[in-house]
């Protein structure tokens, strides 16, 4: 790869990250409507209505939709960082294209088509007015674009040399991907449909082990906001069932992706992996029930959703070294062949 397609990733990381949390903060700061319409905010491409005839403008356009700046700023900062990110996306699937005698260029392909579809998803993300799948396949979207791009950063990162590993470890650097895309795509759930405070304490819920829950109504998917299918008002038993859904998974997240941190500690030259991993785990644990405890303050709440794609940064680059040791072992030369040779390999 060239100079100029690592910094184009380090670059497009980067900006992957500070979009996630981006859209973190309009969400949970109640900014998702913050334009009703979409790319622009009022009809405005760059800025939002902030003088006294753009607002009466506005609002005879956009009838019902009161203008509030603040919030419209929000959504709009957002806009023009995930902008931003798909044109460096799309450099780097140029430039991928140009080189592809030498490197596939299969992943920057792909991560121009998730962009493409954030982009759609963004769209009806407003216009169908913050439905919970929207939301949620949007922020999945976001994460799935930031996975891509620490494959593609760990594709350039000079192998070095490969320690042994079992198949055990594959399998549990698997599990532990697995796992944290599962708590990702349920933490989404709850935050799109608002059921962070349903419980406002720790380690119980409602001052119970098992609160009364609805489960058949809080994962029906295709819903509205606050509503259930029939169109009904959500219960308050089913907002429950999602909070806690995700609370007991965070169980499983910790026994798993423990399990794989310590793994690593283990393991020569993989210990570096091993502390990042159970770093970024204890960190995400602890927000978790900070957030819980001190009843959602935004800079936390954000700051969970950041240490999530933080956790899912970490944990991918470790199985992703994981497999790329356990590839290097596999074309090592059967004993009997000559060191050097070994060595050149």
């Amino acid at each position: 790869m060239t100079r100029t397609h690592r910094r184009l990733t380090a670059a497009a990381l980067a900006l992957a990250l500070i979009v996630v949390s981006l859209g973190a903060w309009v969400r949970l700061s109640d900014a998702g409507l913050g334009c009703p319409d979409w790319p622009g905010c009022y009809g405005h491409l760059v800025g939002v209505p902030d003088q006294a005839h753009e607002i009466a403008a506005a609002q005879a356009a956009f009838p019902g939709k009161p203008v509030e700046a603040p919030k419209a700023w929000k959504e709009m900062i957002h806009r023009y960082a995930a902008a931003g990110l798909g044109l460096v996306i799309a450099a780097l699937t140029v430039l991928a294209w140009r080189q592809r005698a030498r490197h596939s260029p299969w992943l920057e392909v792909a991560l121009l088509a998730v962009v493409s579809g954030q982009a759609l998803l963004g769209m009806l993300t407003v216009t169908r007015l913050l439905k919970p799948l929207i939301v949620t396949s949007h922020l999945l979207g976001g994460m799935t674009t930031l996975a891509l791009l620490v494959l593609l950063w760990r594709r350039q990162r000079p192998a070095g040399p490969a320690p042994a590993v079992s198949g055990a470890l594959r399998l549990l650097a698997g599990a532990a991907v697995a796992t944290v895309a599962v708590q990702i795509a349920l933490g989404g759930w709850v935050s799109s449909n608002y059921a962070a405070a349903i419980c406002a304490d720790f380690p119980t819920c409602q001052g119970s082990w098992w609160p009364a829950m609805d489960f058949h109504h809080a994962f029906t998917l295709d819903r509205e906001l606050g509503a259930t299918a029939s169109g009904a008002l959500l219960p308050a038993a089913a907002l429950t069932a999602i909070h806690w859904a995700h609370r007991l998974f965070a169980g499983v997240v910790l026994m798993v992706v423990g399990s794989f941190g310590i793994r690593l500690l283990g393991q020569r030259r993989l210990s570096g992996h091993g502390l990042v991993v159970l770093a970024a785990l204890a960190g995400q644990i602890s927000l978790g029930i900070a957030n819980v405890l001190l009843q959602l303050p935004l800079p936390l709440a954000v700051a969970h959703n950041t240490g999530a794609a933080l956790l899912l940064c970490a944990v991918l680059a470790a199985y992703a070294r994981v497999i790329q040791c356990s590839e290097a072992r596999s074309r090592v030369p059967a004993a009997g062949f000559p060191r050097r040779f070994e060595a050149v390999r």
